[in-house]
């Protein structure tokens, strides 16, 4: 059963902002499968690329090691969007799946959990998928998460 589809488009602007997505799970028990992606991934204007690190740089790095930072842009190349998920059931965090890869499928039941999530009891109630927008450097990034329950026996 599907418990959640949702597809989103985010920008630059969003970066460092969370978004929380609830949704009902009608039945207690069985396994969450999830299904995350987001594109595009990877920067591929150079020229761009360059420049945001070149705002980094005067952000976040002293004023006597921007020069030997700039000297070394190439190795933080190529730049990349992240986004990541957490997950809440109605009482309790139930993990943080913070990976680089663009698409994702998780599993979760109470005998069995991909990594960064904690197996356990899966009640009913409302839960909540976390979207963190760590950082977005193409111009815009867009994302889809699906969420499906089947009863632990295959039936959806």
């Amino acid at each position: 059963m599907k418990l959640l589809e949702k597809r989103g488009c985010v920008t630059p602007e969003d970066s460092r902002t969370h978004i929380r997505i609830p949704f009902e799970m009608t039945q207690a028990g069985g396994e969450i499968t999830i299904q995350f992606e987001y594109g595009p991934k990877v920067l591929e204007d150079m020229t761009r690329a360059l420049k945001l690190l070149e705002q980094s740089f005067d952000c976040y790095v002293l004023p006597a090691q921007r020069e030997k930072a700039a000297k070394q842009a190439n190795k933080y190349l190529p730049l990349k969007n992240l986004i990541t998920l957490s997950l809440d059931d109605p009482n309790v965090y139930r993990g943080a799946c913070h990976r680089h890869d663009a698409y994702q499928q998780l599993k979760l039941s109470e005998l069995r959990a991909s990594p960064g999530l904690v197996i356990g009891k899966l009640p009913r109630g409302q839960w909540t998928a976390t979207l963190s927008f760590h950082c977005i450097v193409t111009g815009s990034c867009d994302y889809r998460l699906q969420i499906d329950w089947t009863d632990g026996e295959g039936e959806r």
